[in-house]
């Protein structure tokens, strides 16, 4: 299995970029700015994936966005913080803005603001995502756009999960946690299976889902280096993915995240290269079925 890649960002900050999910028409969501020194700023990107084809897309009345997910139909999810820094989970259809909050996640205090992040969406418009409680622990679920309801994901003997991505069957990609390290899962009704990660791998967190029954995601080892990784369903088998403009042996400073793909072999993500700087990636499987 060959991979070619290609660096992307968005002119607007070139010093950080991630990209987060791809749809089969090659479009994809993706934001620019460290949340830092400069704020988050979504935006949805276009083929060819010339400075032209950004869009900027940003919650009204937020000072931070992220895009996460876009399905085939062009709809897309995300969330956006308030002024106080509450996070909130949007999907946006059109012209159409929709803001939800679990109803099972707490209200927001002084001292512990609202944290729910929508990460991924269907071509069915059935969104994932996670809210924080009380303690801090993530809790995964699915929101049905059309009906507004909530349903709990989550996954018997972790005490956290957090959905990440949901293809057109219903499969939910996530990783899930005892407060340790985490392991990814993939789950289909009431079938769980755990991710992992290839030999060397200590933490592992599933982020991606197709309907070729492919997975994508993240796993750190024990020199806290992190990679990229896809797995086949079907095989089993893991494929290690780092960008080739990643420092090597670095430690924490070698960093290959692959966050969401496609049906076609497209993959997207982000690294760090040599200056410390976070690039959005293109990566693209020379054969796929």
């Amino acid at each position: 299995m060959k991979l070619t890649f290609k660096t992307q960002d968005d002119h607007a900050d070139v010093t950080f970029n991630q990209l987060l999910g791809i749809n089969n028409a090659g479009e994809i969501a993706g934001y620019f700015g460290n949340g830092q020194t400069r704020p988050n700023k979504g935006y949805v990107l276009k083929p060819p994936y010339a400075q032209a084809d950004y869009t900027n897309e940003n919650f009204i009345g937020s000072t931070q966005t992220q895009v996460t997910g876009v399905n085939n139909h062009g709809v897309t999810v995300g969330f956006w913080v308030d002024g106080t820094g509450d996070n909130y989970g949007f999907v946006k259809d059109g012209s159409q803005w929709i803001t939800a909050i679990d109803p099972h996640a707490p209200a927001p205090t002084a001292t512990a603001p609202v944290m729910e992040q929508f990460l991924g969406i269907n071509d069915h418009n059935i969104a994932v995502g996670f809210y924080a409680d009380a303690k801090g622990h993530d809790h995964g679920f699915t929101y049905d756009v059309k009906t507004g309801s909530f349903d709990a994901v989550s996954i018997k003997g972790f005490s956290q999960s957090t959905a990440a991505a949901i293809n057109n069957k219903g499969e939910i990609a996530g990783f899930v946690s005892n407060g340790g390290n985490d392991d990814g899962f993939i789950k289909n009704g009431n079938k769980i299976e755990l991710l992992t990660g290839p030999t060397g791998a200590v933490s592992v967190q599933a982020l991606g889902i197709n309907n070729e029954g492919e997975v994508v995601g993240s796993y750190e080892d024990k020199t806290k280096a992190t990679f990229g990784f896809l797995y086949n369903e079907h095989t089993g088998q893991y494929t290690t993915i780092s960008d080739p403009n990643t420092p090597v042996n670095a430690g924490p400073a070698t960093m290959t995240v692959i966050n969401g793909l496609n049906d076609k072999g497209q993959l997207v993500g982000f690294y760090l290269d040599s200056g410390g700087i976070t690039e959005g990636l293109i990566a693209t499987l020379s054969a796929h079925k």
